[in-house]
């Protein structure tokens, strides 16, 4: 019996669609609507709800109507073992979690509307299970997802703020309370807004070309930090002053 030939996969408008944003955005410095509608051979009418989603989900980011690819792909790059190379090395966060006696020292970036850490040093079986998963977290709920939050646009802020429930309230006023003073600092310190009362942390942003894209915490029991406050404080920035170094 003759061997069958091989059947080429077929292809799908869509997903080719969606795959051309992707790359074509990735090789860029930053594009327009019009520049992906025009790549792409599309109307802008059908490639705004293409990007539109890709934003949601973190696979673009979006600023000031400028599309460049967000962290959604190196996300799965991380659950495929397969993590790309990043300035903020593993034994940074070792030496944070011994200079300041912490519970945890975590990497974290936003994947669409969640955090995840992608790196961690931890004595807290529940934070390395959360690290070690790829879990995704509530922003809202973390003093890294703070600092990343108080990068995003205000439209985006907002949107991602009515979609919290009565419980987050307390929450969403306090992060507006403070909002001015992270986005001046790079710091969240202390909000006290985990779901255990006595957790707490303390944070600071990672920049790429003016852009938050990680954020380093340093978490544990609200009164140690709060006791070794402005040692933790000085250590963060000094890392932070390393890895901008690094370039």
């Amino acid at each position: 019996m003759a061997e069958r030939p091989a059947t080429v996969r077929p292809r799908h408008r869509m997903v080719d669609r969606v795959s051309g944003i992707l790359e074509f955005v990735a090789r860029s410095e930053g594009v327009s609507l019009t520049e992906i509608s025009r790549h792409v051979g599309a109307p802008v009418s059908s490639v705004q709800g293409l990007v539109n989603g890709l934003v949601a989900t973190g696979y673009l980011d979006e600023r000031a109507r400028v599309y460049r690819l967000g962290v959604a792909p190196y996300f799965l790059n991380l659950l495929a073992g397969r993590g790309a190379v990043n300035r903020i090395l593993h034994e940074d966060l070792v030496a944070l979690h011994e200079k300041t006696g912490s519970t945890s020292a975590v990497l974290s970036v936003a994947v669409g509307s969640d955090i995840v850490y992608i790196d961690h040093v931890s004595d807290d079986p529940h934070t390395a299970y959360l690290a070690e998963r790829f879990l995704r977290r509530s922003l809202i709920r973390t003093s890294t997802g703070w600092v990343l939050m108080a990068d995003w646009e205000s439209r985006d802020l907002w949107a991602y703020l009515e979609t919290l429930g009565d419980d987050d309230r307390p929450r969403v006023q306090k992060l507006l309370d403070e909002l001015e003073s992270i986005r001046t600092t790079d710091m969240s310190v202390l909000p006290n807004i985990a779901e255990d009362p006595d957790l707490d942390g303390i944070s600071i942003a990672v920049r790429e070309r003016g852009r938050v894209v990680a954020a380093v915490g340093v978490v544990g029991r609200h009164d140690e930090l709060a006791r070794n406050r402005e040692r933790i404080v000085d250590a963060l920035r000094a890392q932070a002053r390393a890895w901008d170094a690094r370039g």
